[in-house]
């Protein structure tokens, strides 16, 4: 009885949909995180009786056919790319992109990765890292005398000292575009990782090639909006029960066929 092997796909495809909810409703407060989508495809089907086939009895030709589904699979989890609001929080170093565009930052293996999580810090010797202490590209070192840092929108780094007005130029913060940032490979701590599918790094100053511009003490946040996770959830579990009272139906047909005498 091909039903419960059918009841049994859709069963697993709407827990993974469920995971995927739960996964976007625990980052609902994480900074810069994008909401994940579940998406599935029709299994192959049997082909019982294919369309346009000659009818034996009198040579017409069939105009549908009988093709049976064999069920769903899941096709893709694909990230909903969505500007999140942007908070104030007054921090020198904390920084939002304002449009697309991601962060460089070098990991201990010296492998590059990106983010738009610009909550930056400064390391014991001055150095602008991530929360996890990964440097951001380019390296930009804040003096241990310096009385303030200022950040404009273009990604210029001014440090001010006591015993000068005007701002000294540190560096300047650059973005990395994609081709395709759905590609980009997760890795945890809003890290991502370039992909064959996501093309490589386009590197340019911000506001320039389509990319956005930054805001200094300012972090964006979560793009997850909860009401409508919510309601995807109620629509998973009852697919999820419709599903499972089909496994049960077909259990008791098939219970039904084993009473015959």
């Amino acid at each position: 009885m091909r039903a419960l092997k059918i009841a049994a796909t859709g069963m697993s495809a709407q827990q993974l949909r469920v995971e995927t909810i739960s996964n976007n409703l625990a980052n609902m407060n994480t900074t810069a995180y994008n909401a994940r989508r579940a998406e599935f495809s029709d299994l192959h089907y049997q082909q019982v009786s294919r369309a346009g086939s000659i009818n034996a009895n009198d040579g017409t030709v069939l105009p549908t056919g009988v093709q049976v589904g064999l069920g769903v699979r899941p096709s893709s989890i694909t990230v909903h790319l969505a500007q999140g609001a942007l908070s104030q929080t007054g921090n020198d170093l904390d920084i939002a992109i304002e449009g697309r565009g991601y962060f460089e930052v070098t990991l201990p293996s010296g492998q590059a990765a990106y983010t738009r999580d610009g909550s930056f810090k400064r390391s014991p010797d001055g150095l602008i890292v991530t929360s996890d202490g990964f440097p951001v590209v380019p390296e930009i070192t804040i003096p241990t005398d310096a009385r303030s840092v200022s950040i404009n929108a273009a990604g210029e780094v001014y440090a001010y000292f006591n015993d000068n007005t005007a701002g000294q130029l540190l560096g300047e913060f650059t973005l990395s575009g994609f081709a395709n940032s759905k590609g980009l490979e997760a890795m945890g701590s809003n890290l991502f990782t370039e992909t064959e599918a996501s093309g490589p790094a386009l590197v340019t100053n911000a506001g320039e090639d389509g990319l956005g511009f930054l805001r200094q003490g300012y972090l964006e946040d979560s793009s997850v909006d909860a009401v409508r996770e919510v309601t995807e959830l109620i629509e998973a579990q009852r697919g999820y029960e419709m599903n499972a009272k089909v496994i049960s139906a077909a259990d008791q047909m098939m219970g039904a066929t084993t009473q015959v005498r």
